[in-house]
């Protein structure tokens, strides 16, 4: 038995063993061997590699990406019509606490699927997206999401599903009211302000919770322009815009200039080659679209 014990442990160790070396070798083996890959993968080593003239510190390595999209399937709304769409979702939740928010948003994670996939949202992320985000942290980034979704509703989930902590989560937000409530001490949401982070906002939202100016920019949409802009023009670092463009109709979605619900895509498309940002083709770029 303690043979036999032994013998299986070797394999198992084995295994996990060449399963990390695989991830080594290759840690954006969801994407296809093509320019766009290239972009990304020698613009990081570029600013990772000491003594190089493009070389940035850690502290300065800061790569932001939106959410919808960008890391997982779009949202619902069309993009010239988010900021309705959040001042009505601030008037639904008013007076309730935070607690009871994230208790909602939990609960919706656990029961919402997609109604064309038929999967929980947190199974719709993109795998090559996925990857990417820990290729980076790899190489002393601190990734960050900037989103025109509401702040509260992504800290809930997105350890779990990204590996990225609340506090580096910079999205739209309401204000809150402190109280006593039986003794305990709560926050209340309240419909008083509401900041959207989408388009010029999201310069702004970076400015105001992060503090440093990224290096790194990914997004999908017109609503993202405004991050790429701000992250690649006049930077005193080396710095790379992407977007990703969605023209996978069979594994995903194919869009652009009509969307089928936000993400609208046409003069940050048109921006991209003046200013030297990647575009990464859904279809050819990337292998897989979401993760396993």
């Amino acid at each position: 038995m303690r043979k036999l014990l032994t013998v299986l442990l070797t394999v198992l160790l084995c295994i996990t063993g060449c399963s990390s070396n695989d991830r080594a070798a290759d840690p954006l083996s969801a994407w296809g061997d093509t320019a766009a890959n290239h972009s990304i993968t020698e613009f990081v080593e570029r600013v990772t590699a000491a003594g190089n003239p493009q070389f940035v510190a850690a502290e300065d390595r800061i790569a932001v990406f939106d959410n919808d999209g960008t890391l997982w399937a779009e949202a619902l709304l069309a993009g010239d019509r988010h900021e309705g769409l959040l001042r009505v979702l601030a008037l639904t939740h008013t007076g309730i606490t935070t607690d009871e928010f994230n208790q909602r948003v939990t609960d919706w994670m656990a029961t919402a699927h997609h109604p064309r996939f038929g999967k929980p949202y947190g199974q719709l992320t993109y795998q090559p997206q996925q990857q990417l985000l820990n290729y980076l942290r790899d190489n002393g980034f601190r990734t960050f999401i900037v989103s025109g979704g509401g702040a509260d509703f992504m800290r809930v989930f997105s350890q779990r599903v990204y590996g990225i902590p609340p506090e580096q989560v910079v999205g739209s937000t309401g204000t809150t009211r402190y109280e006593l409530r039986e003794g305990k001490p709560v926050l209340v949401k309240t419909s008083d302000y509401v900041f959207v982070d989408h388009k010029a906002g999201k310069p702004s939202g970076i400015h105001e919770f992060i503090g440093h100016r990224p290096i790194l920019a990914v997004g999908n949409s017109d609503g993202d322009q405004a991050m790429l802009e701000y992250t690649t023009i006049d930077n005193p670092r080396p710095s790379l815009g992407v977007l990703i463009h969605h023209t996978d109709a069979d594994r995903e979605y194919a869009y652009d200039a009509e969307p089928p619900s936000s993400g609208k895509l046409v003069t940050a498309l048109e921006a991209a080659q003046p200013n030297g940002w990647t575009v990464v083709d859904m279809t050819n770029d990337w292998k897989t679209v979401f993760a396993q």
